[in-house]
């Protein structure tokens, strides 16, 4: 009685087993059905950034907005003259903001008794010589030694080329994606053929060292060098 069982347990792992191998080969043949191959590629270029740009305001805190006002009128000429100094000519004077700050009482209570108003004065700089740009915006604020509060927005780095590059990009991104394909195809003696579809993936515009992606791409303008990455999912006809 116990062989039998035996017999029959055995019976019963074999036909698990073997329904399982047909399971797996169904599925596989399936996948090489369609005859096609889908690789993903990606090629990356580091570029140095060609023009430049300094966003910052020049700041009064005074009694009153008259002479906020005239103390930044005063500030502005020196300012102008230290950027044209430094070799920067591209100037943009653009409009000044300024709110009043209240005075609160014993209680933590905000008044109606002016304290003092806040004037900024927002300066625009370009220049196609980054390295200057970048000389200026670590040292502009040694103009707070004659008595300028200076504070600096933004300073953003471009590359011009950007445009043809990706386009260069793209296509070393499909020849990867050929090349990977034909290495993942070799050990079965197929190769790639004919280009199905290909998708284009988001460009990732980094700092040189940065590993960060996004999925909606980055676009880094705080660096003057800079690696430009493109993706591409490529379908192969495999023959």
């Amino acid at each position: 009685m116990i062989e039998k069982l035996e017999k029959f347990q055995l019976f019963g792992l074999g036909l698990v087993l073997a329904l399982g191998l047909i399971i797996a080969v169904n599925s596989g043949t399936g996948k090489m059905s369609d005859n096609r191959i889908s690789v993903t590629g990606s090629a990356y270029k580091v570029v140095t950034s060609d023009s430049a740009r300094m966003e910052f305001e020049i700041m009064a805190r005074e009694a009153n907005k008259q002479i906020a006002y005239n103390v930044v009128k005063k500030q502005l000429p020196v300012v102008k003259k230290y950027l044209e100094d430094k070799g920067l000519t591209d100037i943009d004077v653009q409009s000044a903001n300024g709110y009043y700050s209240y005075k609160y009482n014993a209680n933590g209570n905000m008044t109606n008794d002016v304290a003092y108003y806040n004037l900024t004065q927002s300066v625009v700089v370009k220049s196609d010589d980054v390295k200057k740009i970048k000389e200026v915006s670590t040292d502009i604020q040694n103009l707070l030694d004659q008595g300028i509060d200076i504070n600096i927005l933004n300073t953003e780095y471009f590359y011009s080329k950007l445009s043809d590059l990706k386009v260069e990009l793209l296509k070393d991104a499909t020849t990867d994606a050929k090349d990977r394909a034909t290495a993942m195809l070799k050990a079965t003696h197929n190769r790639p053929a004919k280009i199905q579809a290909v998708n284009m993936g988001v460009f990732q515009i980094t700092p040189v060292d940065s590993t960060n992606v996004s999925d909606m791409g980055i676009n880094d303008t705080s660096t003057i060098e800079k690696k430009v990455t493109a993706v591409a999912n490529v379908v192969f006809r495999i023959k």
